[in-house]
């Protein structure tokens, strides 16, 4: 019992791949920074998060291909969004809208990330007093080579540093958010929310549902071929019918299919004959099994509550 609960509950494994150039190891630390757990074989990892730059070049459409063709759960992360270009609404917005033009040609969702500021670790003091010294005394900042080769009081060595751990975009945001008032402690958060790693993990999270769906349904089977009284009562309790059609419903939804999440007796019966309707449906066999999971799950709900079937 106390192995299948660990396989169950171990941390989804990330493998993280990407041409030479794009920032693969910003985003490992990125990604291992956030919590997740980086897989260093590609054999072992759960999930693949592709790091592309700009554009899908042939490398990458070839190797989203094979990924695409083993079913295996993937997203694409575009990495550098910071420098997409001077679009409506700013680099990032015009990332946004890059990702939503390649995600067909990707087969995958594909999300805006700025890896360096999503890893930037604490920065010195010096490098801190610098960010000041720039709130207070702006420097050019419309090309690295004017950053660093420009009159300033910061040191020549430390303007380089700070590019290197924020880039031009992110001395930029900070400096601003410094000459408004806020104060050095808020800068980690600003960096976090400037590098889109929220919305990275969110991504993953949904890439990840069939896997951890799968854990589950693999969890049920093995407990079954152990068998006996209590094993029966756990697998036919209210809270694990339905802690199974809740990991059901995280599949679909990222799927981008809506289940409704309303707790009331005609919800639940209405919930139960749409996905009834929908396994019956021509559908594969992760979604008939899903479906199979979310019906059972309202079903009981339903009891619960008092309902008729």
């Amino acid at each position: 019992m106390a192995s299948i609960s660990a396989q169950v509950s171990a941390p989804v494994r990330v493998d993280v791949r990407g041409r030479r150039g794009v920032g693969v190891s910003t985003v490992v630390s990125a990604l291992a920074g956030a919590g997740l757990d980086t897989a260093e074989d590609r054999e072992a990892g759960d999930v693949t998060a592709v790091v592309i730059a700009e554009v899908l070049k042939p490398e990458d459409e070839a190797l989203l291909a094979e990924l695409n063709g083993a079913r295996r759960p993937t997203v694409v992360l575009l990495n550098k969004a910071d420098l997409a270009g001077s679009g409506p609404g700013g680099p990032i917005a015009t990332a946004h809208r890059t990702a939503r033009r390649l995600q067909p040609r990707a087969g995958a969702p594909v999300v805006p990330m700025v890896g360096l500021l999503a890893a930037p670790g604490a920065l010195p003091p010096p490098l801190l007093d610098a960010l000041r010294q720039l709130a207070a005394e702006p420097a050019d900042l419309t090309s690295v080579d004017a950053f660093v080769t420009g009159v300033h009081r910061v040191p020549h060595a430390v303007r380089c540093e700070l590019l290197e751990r924020l880039d031009r975009f992110g001395i930029a945001h900070s400096t601003l958010a410094l000459s408004r008032g806020a104060g050095v402690d808020t800068l980690p958060g600003l960096w976090r929310r400037l590098s889109e790693l929220d919305q990275v993990m969110t991504a993953l999270d949904a890439a990840t549902a069939s896997v951890r769906y799968r854990r589950v349904q693999w969890a049920l089977a093995e407990l079954q071929a152990v068998g006996g009284p209590a094993v029966a009562g756990f697998l036919a309790a209210d809270d694990t019918v339905i802690a199974v059609m809740a990991a059901a419903v995280d599949v679909v939804q990222a799927e981008g299919l809506t289940v409704d999440p309303a707790d009331n007796p005609n919800a639940h019966l209405c919930r139960a004959r749409r996905w009834r309707q929908y396994r019956d449906g021509p559908v594969n066999a992760l979604h008939r099994r899903c479906g199979d999971d979310i019906v059972r799950g309202s079903l009981r709900l339903l009891g619960a509550a008092g309902g008729r079937r």
